[in-house]
């Protein structure tokens, strides 16, 4: 047995290697997208109202901006004070056809010396922390942005 893989928010994302997508949802009065989805209303202030529908968002996008995280967030954040804290980056990609700009976190071993803006990048499936052992614990996933050519 494994871990059991679940994601940290439900229906923000789906499949797994080339089929991996973030989810937002489109109205269908106004066309725009939303990420995080959308199930209430548009939000949209010129919009009055359509309906919402899932849609799968490109893989593929540009750096917007980027930064690290070189501290442990304060509470609530859920993290094991007895591990070391482990900077990871940030960054925000702008995807093109959505017109909108999504944050994640870049892949492990990715640094900000690594990144520039307007760099294409590519969303993949992540793992943001681990509960439990082996056998009975739980993998918890999320996406991550990775430079477009690396296989890291």
């Amino acid at each position: 047995m494994t871990r059991t893989r679940t994601p940290v928010v439900a229906g923000w994302f789906t499949g797994e290697g080339e089929d991996f997508r973030l989810l937002g949802t489109r109205c269908s009065a106004c066309a725009s997208v939303f990420f995080p989805r959308e199930d209430g209303a548009c939000r949209n202030p010129g919009c009055t109202g359509g309906d919402l529908v899932e849609v799968p968002l490109s893989r593929r996008g540009r750096i917007w901006s980027y930064t690290d995280a070189r501290y442990r967030p304060p509470e609530p954040y859920v993290s094991d004070r007895e591990l070391p804290w482990e900077p990871y980056t940030l960054i925000a990609v702008e995807l093109a056809a959505e017109r909108l700009v999504v944050l994640g976190q870049g892949v492990p071993g990715v640094s900000v010396a690594d990144l520039e803006i307007g760099m294409e990048v590519e969303v993949v499936p992540g793992l943001l922390s681990e509960d439990g052992n082996e056998a009975s614990g739980t993998a918890w996933t999320t996406w991550h942005w990775r430079p477009t050519g690396v296989t890291a």
